[in-house]
């Protein structure tokens, strides 16, 4: 395994691509994300601490299909190659029962984000997206963009503008150009929908370790 530093942007999977490399993400944060034929983009799954990209290196597939994997927050990940990490998986019983773990935690975080896209708020849905960003990066200053954000959670900027200017004015968090900082996270748990802890107890229960504020 090598220890690479990744870059605000950098698209690490196109669709279609081979996968040659896997990613454990350290300090960084990658969306899984699908762009439409109209060339809107949404975000289906979130990679960070306690995940990793390229699970299709030992399911069976080496090439994505409709998924994109961007990184929106810069900084370290373990890079490997997928070669080796098959070889693992296929002679390391230990290590195929926790990327097995894994990768249930992981369709199951993909399906809760179907139903959450479809039957909450804005507001509930850029709450619960904000709190998983800040498990994974392990810290409360969030480092992004309202047009990032709205293209993430599939919505106009003006919505995530607006949203973001409630929540602030709620005392929840804190904006300004590019970052958003969590201020009262218990107050924003609240307000989010049950997915961000439905998620939660689901990887703490796979994968026996939990995250704490």
């Amino acid at each position: 395994m090598e220890q690479v530093e990744l870059s605000s942007g950098s698209i690490l999977n196109r669709p279609n691509e081979t996968i040659n490399e896997v990613y454990f993400p350290l300090t960084c944060l990658i969306s899984v994300t699908i762009t439409m034929m109209d060339g809107m983009t949404v975000e289906a799954g979130v990679v960070g601490s306690r995940e990793m990209v390229g699970i299709n290196a030992f399911m069976g597939g080496r090439e994505t299909t409709q998924t994109e994997y961007i990184v929106q927050v810069p900084g370290k990940a373990m890079k490997m190659k997928a070669d080796l990490l098959l070889s693992e998986f296929d002679t390391n019983k230990s290590l195929r029962d926790v990327m097995l773990k894994y990768t249930q935690a992981y369709m199951a975080q993909i399906s809760q984000n179907v139903a959450c896209n479809r039957l909450h708020t804005i507001e509930q849905r850029m709450a619960r997206w904000l709190l998983e960003s800040s498990d994974r990066l392990a810290s409360d200053e969030l480092f992004l963009s309202h047009e990032f954000l709205s293209n993430m959670l599939g919505v106009r900027r003006s919505g995530v503008t607006e949203t973001a200017q409630r929540l602030q004015e709620k005392g929840l968090i804190q904006c300004s150009r590019k970052k958003i900082k969590i201020i009262a996270p218990q107050s924003l748990e609240e307000t989010s929908c049950e997915c961000y802890g439905v998620i939660k107890d689901e990887y703490d229960r796979l994968l026996r370790f939990k995250l704490e504020r």
